[in-house]
Formats: C-alpha cells, sequence, structure tokens
C-alpha cells in the first residue's frame, strides 16, 4: 500500500513539473503584450520598455523560467501586472469562493446521485431506471452555458426567487456570497450527478451479475441484506475516484458557470487575467488549478486502493 502511494506521489511530482514547463510555455505564447495591455496601446516606447523591465519581460525567456521556477519553488508566485498586488493575495479570496461552491454543489450533488444511481440500478430496465437515465444523459449533453442561462431565465427573471448574477465583491463575507450562491450551485450539481449517477447505475449493473452475488441469492441470502452487505460496498468503490475527479473538475473553477453568473470565483479570474494578458496571474492560476487536479487525482487512487484490497494484491 505505502509503495503503490510513494509510486503515485512521484508520478504527481512529474506531471506537476510537467505542467509548469507547459504552463509557461503556453502562456507566453499568448498574442499580445502584457504591457502593452495594461498600459493601453497608446502607451509610448518609453513606457513600455520600462514596464518590461520592472516585471523582467526584457530577458531572455529561459533565464525567465528558471527565475519563475525558483521563486514558486520558494513560494512567490510573483506580481500581478495587471493588479500590481502579489498573485497569491488575488488568488486567495477568489480559490475560497470557488471551493464554497465546489463544496455545496457536492453536497447537494453527490448524495442525490448515489441514491438514485442505487435505485435504478437494483431496477435496470424499469420504467424509473428509463426516464432517469434519459434525463441524466440530457443533463450530461447539454450545454453548460444554455442550462445556466435557463436557470437564469426560470428562477430569476420568470419566478424572481434568485439572483441571476452576482454582484458581491471578490472579497466579501461568505454570508454575503449565498444569496448568489444558488443557482451557479444548482446549475453544477445538475451536471456532476448526472456523471455520478451514471457510474453508480453501472457499477451496481456489474457486482449484481457477480458470481459472489449470484451464488449468494442460490443460498437464499435476503434480498435486503445482499444488498447492503455485497452489492453497495463493491459498487461504490468505482465511484470514489468518478467523485473525486468531479470535485477536481468542481475546483477547477467551472469557468462557464462562474462567468455566466459572474461568480467571483477563479473561473472569472481566469477569463479576466488571460484578457488583461496578466501573465503572472494566469500561470499562479494555472499551477494552482493543476497541484489541486493532481492532489485530489491521488487521493481518489488511494481510496480506491484501500477500499478494495484485491487492486492492492494485483498492482502490487
Amino acid at each position: 500500500m505505502l509503495k503503490l502511494c510513494l509510486h503515485r506521489i512521484a508520478w504527481g511530482a512529474i506531471t506537476l513539473a510537467a505542467v509548469i514547463v507547459i504552463t509557461f510555455g503556453g502562456v507566453e505564447a499568448l498574442p499580445g503584450d502584457a504591457c502593452t495591455a495594461y498600459l493601453g496601446r497608446q502607451a509610448s516606447p518609453t513606457a513600455l520598455e520600462k514596464c518590461r523591465v520592472e516585471f523582467g519581460l526584457d530577458r531572455p525567456l529561459p533565464v525567465r523560467f528558471l527565475a519563475w521556477s525558483a521563486a514558486i519553488a520558494s513560494g512567490d508566485f510573483g506580481t500581478s501586472i495587471k493588479r500590481d498586488k502579489p498573485v497569491l493575495e488575488i488568488i486567495g479570496p477568489r480559490l475560497r469562493n470557488t471551493m464554497l461552491l465546489a463544496v455545496a454543489a457536492a453536497a447537494l450533488g453527490f448524495p442525490v446521485a448515489i441514491l438514485l444511481g442505487v435505485v435504478v440500478g437494483l431496477r435496470r430496465d424499469s420504467l424509473l431506471d428509463g426516464a432517469l437515465s434519459s434525463v441524466a444523459m440530457v443533463a450530461m449533453t447539454v450545454p453548460e452555458f444554455v442550462s445556466a442561462t435557463a436557470l437564469i431565465l426560470v428562477f430569476s427573471i420568470w419566478l424572481g426567487w434568485l439572483p441571476g448574477i452576482s454582484i458581491v465583491p471578490p472579497n466579501a463575507p461568505i454570508g454575503a456570497l449565498m444569496s448568489s450562491i444558488a443557482l451557479p450551485t444548482i446549475a453544477l450539481a445538475m451536471i456532476m450527478t448526472a456523471h455520478v449517477l451514471r457510474m453508480v447505475r453501472a457499477s451496481v449493473i456489474q457486482v449484481l451479475a457477480s458470481p459472489y452475488v449470484q451464488m449468494a441469492i442460490l443460498r437464499g441470502v435476503p434480498y435486503w441484506r445482499m444488498v447492503f452487505h455485497h452489492v453497495l460496498p463493491n459498487a461504490l468503490v468505482p465511484a470514489l475516484s468518478v467523485m473525486a475527479l468531479t470535485m477536481a473538475w468542481l475546483l477547477s473553477g467551472a469557468v462557464v458557470i462562474e462567468v455566466v453568473f459572474n461568480y467571483p470565483g477563479l473561473g472569472r479570474l481566469t477569463i479576466d487575467a488571460i484578457s488583461d494578458r496578466d501573465l503572472p496571474l494566469v500561470q499562479g492560476i494555472a499551477l494552482i488549478l493543476a497541484a489541486i487536479y493532481i492532489a485530489l487525482n491521488l487521493i481518489a487512487d488511494v481510496l480506491t486502493l484501500a477500499a478494495n484490497p484485491r487492486l492492492r494484491t494485483a498492482r502490487g
């Protein structure tokens, strides 16, 4: 178990190193100039040159990469060109807001998805199975901006129950965000519930067809005892990985949802930073999101190994 965990941690570190290289190169390849975006197209050549010297943009690319990597290793993500603040100071409140949104969506979506997935898995090919599977397919295939716009139309414009867009600043207290979080939470929960529901359904059906469950049925084990003691513990193991990766997707900002609802999270900040050609901020956001994704993927692997001893034996 420990050896497998260390193996995955090593691969996670290698992946993060690759992300650092790709992030720096990708941001540098963006069209446009950061200082031109910051000072405007009418800025004088002297002002542009002073800006480039101030932010180190006049140095060769390899030198800037090594300096940026060394600073990242020491915990210094640099200073935002557009906002003239430390990158971590800008990202902090936005990361908190995105985590709040992700946790709310997970708390709403995961229990519903697991419950419905188990029910339709146990009642395969029933009318309920067909109806819920069809709804899940629609929720998975409809673009995020369409479902988000529909929610605004119904609950904000027609019914007037909830605000359609957020107008609170990023560093507002959590209590001030609660009125703005309802519709984005529902929009995210709809998508994640559909994915997890289908995974749980497929896993339950697979476990029901396994030899040990068939043997339990032949031996006359009571149905609900078989379900709770044999089916559910084994059927929910594959869902752990999907749930962890879904959380990674949620914490990655769910960019479209945040932009539609003007929610002050990392997704919205990413779009603004790219528009401003704010290179240190874009690089910092990309690196933090990649680290979160890798960490949650690692957690999913560890949970899966811990819950299923057969995988530890097979991979050891």
